[in-house]
């Protein structure tokens, strides 16, 4: 039996489990190529690499002459050299519109954006990449098909005012509905550090569902979590987060949990280890309360922390370690327009001319 305080255990065998379960409907030479990424690759990735596969195979079935006639176990490493750009070029206009029958033999329409084809043909070119360096294929056609052009959003986020209101909303719970408050009672303090907890440390919403009591040590004011690719780390919180996370355990230390949920911090109605959908719904539930123009979920709170980070320091290689960044050219990317702030406040600062 799998202890559910291995919360990062549980999850890997499940992923495991779906990725297993969508490989039995790709070409069986795909197998190779996620053996091949396993090692550079997080579980969730390969899922996501499996599914764009599979859309792709099913649409090369039905658009593409060569594959007329075969089916997904048809399929050989060799009939990827019938591929050409075109081809690509043709699956990346589909995607903006096209309609499927789920499990449930409903028809079920979708679209992609800039960013969902990027992400797609990004899939294709690792496929195409892993099997043309090995020199099993003579040709890469997704290497010669453009990206296609994103739009940078804004990053929505919380400013420092909206950040004391939600707080002050989730402590209090005054405008929640009759219904919500009767929960109110019984998970304000679990809530009020959650919140705090994401806010003021930046952590990801799956590493915070998986935080155990044993993984907080109020010696040093740290927690340790275990980073997307498997490493564990420790972050730190202040004084806000420390005195939210003790007043919280003083009631959770007189819950009974589940068997099996014994050390899991954050727990439900039912006394089991919170889910992910359940903070992303409070999250969402909470912050509605605040600003109904934003869309609130754990990760804009964590765009929020990273915000107001790199305001305070301007040190954008410290934001990236703390979240958790690989590469500080995304967090760059993602906090650029607070630089564009800063060159537009110097604009404003120098005069020319006195009036």
């Amino acid at each position: 039996m799998i202890n559910n305080n291995d919360y990062h255990q549980q999850q890997n065998i499940k992923n495991s489990l779906i990725l297993r379960d969508i490989m039995y409907s790709l070409p069986s030479f795909s197998y190779e190529f996620f053996r091949g990424i396993e090692n550079t690759t997080s579980p969730k990735t390969r899922i996501a690499y499996a599914y764009d596969l599979r859309l792709f195979f099913e649409f090369i079935l039905d658009y593409h002459k060569n594959f007329k006639e075969k089916s997904i176990e048809d399929i050989i490493l060799s009939d990827l050299s019938y591929i050409i750009p075109d081809d690509l070029e043709m699956y990346m206009e589909y995607l903006s519109y096209y309609k499927k029958v789920d499990n449930n033999g409903q028809v079920v329409e979708h679209k992609n954006s800039e960013r969902g084809k990027c992400r797609k043909l990004a899939t294709l070119r690792s496929f195409f990449t892993y099997f043309y360096k090995k020199q099993k294929i003579n040709n890469n056609p997704a290497l010669l098909v453009n990206l296609p052009k994103i739009h940078q959003k804004n990053i929505t986020r919380l400013e420092i005012d909206e950040v004391a209101k939600l707080l002050d909303e989730v402590e209090s719970g005054d405008n929640l509905t009759s219904s919500q408050k009767k929960y109110h009672k019984q998970t304000k303090e679990r809530d009020l550090a959650l919140m705090t907890l994401l806010l003021g440390t930046g952590i990801r919403v799956s590493e915070c569902v998986g935080l155990n009591i044993s993984d907080i040590d109020f010696n040093v004011n740290g927690i340790r979590i275990v980073r997307k690719g498997g490493n564990e780390v420790i972050i730190y919180f202040g004084e806000e987060v420390e005195q939210s996370l003790l007043h919280y355990l003083e009631k959770r230390n007189k819950i009974i949990p589940k068997e099996g949920h014994e050390d899991a911090l954050f727990l439900s109605l039912q006394n089991k280890r919170l889910s992910v959908r359940s903070v992303q719904n409070l999250v969402k539930k909470y912050s509605k309360l605040v600003t109904q123009l934003k869309t609130i979920s754990p990760h804009k709170l964590r765009s929020t922390y990273g915000t107001n980070l790199y305001r305070e320091t301007g040190d954008i290689y410290l934001v990236a370690d703390v979240l958790g960044h690989k590469d500080v050219n995304t967090t760059k990317k993602h906090y650029a327009q607070i630089d564009d702030e800063r060159r537009r406040k110097a604009a404003r600062i120098i005069r020319l001319r006195e009036d």
